[in-house]
């Protein structure tokens, strides 16, 4: 491993510590004094993606709390886990518990929507705001990205997530992630490959690509869940996200009755847009 990186990965490591929920190891990252923000990460990502975010919402009053779910980052990886939107949404909830956190302003990017909801939906009274970032929620067919894609064969599959290495997968990374390189050194991209493969070569990373649940049933309940609630929330929506685009965003605004608000960004808004991020989520906090 690249020296830098594994630096980079020890830097991130000592600013969380390790806690257990749901049968699995997991790491948490936490920053401020505030109420509780739970920062949903999605795929290929861990919570270093909300590196940039932590220290901004503890500017605003807040404690911004990212953790790994199972499979990715720091957090352990079983072979025996249910990776699937529902069984990660399950584990999320016993992250939640272990915690201790009792209510939460809660904020869904990529796949961490779905998961997130998962909870929040079945314990509306302790979530207090929401925050939407780039996620997918009108699942009823979706279609996976190609990067996303080529993921889930099983065998092809795990080839191409072996491959997925620098200095293409850096390539890829900001092709489809990052529109800012400056912003993002390529160091710390490398950081968010290798935590992807860290411990098992993706395997896990495989799994919760092939436990989609992009049904109709699903649709209802994220949507529809929406609709209902009664949450304080935001919008916030990248200008060039080659994954999650208009379509997913005008869904998602349209079930809870905001404007959406959109910002020059690729899909990983937290490393482009990190104070716009921080502000969208702490308006939603004060609403």
């Amino acid at each position: 491993m690249n020296p830098q990186v594994a630096e980079e990965i020890e830097r991130h490591r000592g600013a969380g510590r390790e806690f257990e929920a749901g049968g699995a190891r997991s790491f948490v990252r936490t920053d401020g004094e505030g109420e509780p923000v739970v920062l949903m990460h999605g795929i290929p990502v861990s919570s270093y993606l909300y590196r940039k975010v932590l220290p901004l919402l503890a500017e605003r009053g807040l404690r911004g709390v990212a953790f790994d779910l199972p499979g990715l980052g720091l957090a352990e990886r079983p072979a025996d886990f249910d990776y699937s939107w529902t069984g990660l949404g399950r584990w999320t909830g016993a992250a939640i518990e272990a915690l201790g956190i009792d209510r939460c302003h809660l904020v869904l990017h990529d796949i961490g929507g779905p998961i997130g909801l998962e909870w929040a939906l079945r314990n509306r009274d302790r979530v207090k705001s929401l925050t939407v970032l780039d996620t997918v929620l009108a699942v009823d067919g979706f279609r996976r990205v190609w990067s996303m894609a080529l993921a889930a064969p099983p065998v092809l599959g795990r080839v191409w997530v072996l491959s997925i290495r620098p200095p293409a997968a850096r390539w890829l990374f900001y092709l489809q992630g990052i529109a800012d390189r400056a912003a993002t050194p390529a160091h710390e991209v490398d950081t968010h490959i290798a935590l992807l493969h860290r411990g098992d070569g993706g395997r896990a990373f495989q799994r919760i690509v092939r436990g989609f649940e992009a049904t109709a049933e699903k649709e209802r309940l994220y949507l529809g869940g929406l609709r209902e609630a009664d949450w304080p929330c935001r919008v916030l929506w990248a200008s060039d996200d080659p994954a999650l685009g208009a379509d997913q965003r005008d869904a998602i605004a349209d079930a809870l009755g905001v404007e959406p608000a959109v910002v020059r960004a690729k899909h990983f808004l937290q490393e482009d847009q990190a104070p716009a991020v921080a502000s969208a989520i702490a308006e939603s906090a004060r609403s």
